[in-house]
């Protein structure tokens, strides 16, 4: 037997065409509406929080989107061999669709698309990957990813065909590693692969309600691990608090505006951390893969008194937790509805020395 027995008053049918048609993967929970796919995520952090972490815990409240659909500032394409970018599909593993337009993407992003989509031939034959990406000022970029060392000869063409419609889009290559160098187009104020939350709206709200888990900043010092380009730093500073930031990759260093009463240190946290001075409090923001063994110790040797995690994956978060254990205890975790439509959630965690 196949077929609906019993439809949810929660379902809806999905916005996206690629959805049903390409089998897209990113965006899973489109057929739920808000409330369902808050109410999904919930258990989520909370699972993790209680079989990784050891914690007999509820879940935890969560935030929602201010804003479900096109909220997204930097989408990747891949493609296999040459041919059309786009996304990856659920089934088969491996294989990519042709992209249209992506409901989740902000206009800026989709209007940059529809003209490269229509002149493959101002994109590296080379590439295997394109992002596009609006960064925090505004300025918009193009990315090419796995282009061999002879570089982008068409990246000038890239510019001025994006510039001949009205955008302003600095063009960058990554021909090795993460390391992304500008060929074309205006001037970036922002490197092209510095980090920033992909939600812009929600991201603000996150750090500010991280801040103000810290309590009182005035005459305090902070360390900000994996701090990015100092977006969370600002709101530190303009507190009161004196800052050191972490942070390991140099284009997000370069892109951080100079701010009295900041300092930073470029490198690993790993590394880093163990020789930086006490701090009174902390605000750390790791990727998926979460806090290296190395930082957990320097901040059981450095004991402050509230540590601020900030995590898109509640697994590697739970186990950080586990670690920290010994020195302090979770008072507060709240959820995040960053990535409407995905999987995908955001979590803050208040930890408090012991």
């Amino acid at each position: 037997f196949s077929g609906v027995l019993f439809r949810s008053p929660h379902r809806v049918p999905p916005w996206c065409a690629h959805y049903d048609a390409d089998q897209c993967g990113g965006c899973q929970h489109q057929p739920r509406d808000q409330s369902a796919q808050q109410a999904a995520k919930r258990p989520i952090v909370g699972a993790a929080r209680r079989r990784l972490a050891g914690l007999d815990v509820d879940d935890p409240p969560i935030e929602g989107a201010a804003e479900p659909w096109a909220y997204r500032r930097k989408i990747t394409l891949s493609r296999v061999g040459t041919g059309s970018f786009g996304f990856h599909r659920r089934q088969p593993l491996g294989s990519v669709f042709p992209l249209e337009l992506c409901r989740v993407a902000a206009p800026s992003l989709m209007e940059m698309w529809q003209v490269l989509r229509a002149h493959p031939e101002v994109v590296p034959q080379q590439a295997d990957r394109l992002s596009l990406r609006e960064d925090g000022t505004g300025g918009r970029h193009v990315v090419a990813h796995g282009v061999a060392p002879d570089g982008w000869p068409e990246s000038g063409a890239c510019a001025a065909l994006l510039e001949s419609v009205g955008i302003e889009a600095s063009i960058w290559l990554v021909d090795s590693g993460d390391d992304a160098r500008q060929v074309a187009g205006p001037e970036a104020r922002v490197a092209g692969l510095a980090f920033e939350q992909i939600n812009p709206v929600m991201g603000a709200r996150v750090r500010r309600d991280a801040v103000a888990r810290l309590g009182a900043l005035a005459g305090r010092h902070v360390w900000d691990l994996y701090a990015g380009i100092g977006e969370t730093s600002s709101l530190l500073v303009e507190a009161g608090a004196t800052v050191s930031c972490v942070e390991l990759a140099g284009d997000a260093v370069r892109s951080a505006p100079e701010q009295a009463g900041v300092r930073w240190f470029e490198g690993p946290a790993e590394t880093v951390a163990p020789s930086l001075d006490p701090p009174d409090l902390v605000i750390t923001n790791p990727p998926r893969t979460g806090m290296g063994k190395a930082v957990v110790a320097a901040l059981l040797a450095a004991a402050p008194e509230r540590i601020v995690y900030l995590s898109c994956d509640p697994a590697t978060m739970a186990r950080d937790i586990k670690r920290l254990a010994g020195g302090f205890v979770v008072t507060e975790v709240t959820a995040y509805d960053l990535f409407p439509q995905t999987a995908h959630v955001e979590a803050v965690t208040l930890l408090e020395r012991r």
